[in-house]
């Protein structure tokens, strides 16, 4: 099990990045504008840099729902190998089957 902060930080950056998303796309949109005056868009890239970090889609990390292990995540099942392993050992995912040869 991952430690709960690190869960419950990642939750919260994942609030803070919907919360923020139309007003860093409407940001974005106006500094890659080349028809907009320059100082217009260095205004928006300055608001832009005054958002919260935490609110940028780039910092919440993928993590596993059963465990929260941050690392080696199957994005379609949102699990770490490690559980979709033994969900699918246990045979709890329908059509997978462990592979032998």
């Amino acid at each position: 099990m991952a430690k709960i902060s690190a869960v419950n930080r990642n939750a919260k950056r994942a609030r803070m990045a919907g919360r923020d998303k139309a007003k860093r796309i409407a940001l974005k949109n106006i500094i890659m504008d080349r028809t907009l005056p320059v100082e217009d868009r260095f205004e928006a890239s300055m608001k832009l840099a005054e958002l919260p970090r935490n609110g940028s889609r780039v910092r919440v990390r993928l993590r596993c729902k059963l465990t929260g292990r941050a690392r080696a995540n199957y994005r379609k099942f949102e699990l770490c190998r490690v559980a979709l392993r033994d969900l699918a050992s246990s045979g709890q995912i329908p059509g997978m089957v462990k592979s032998s040869w």
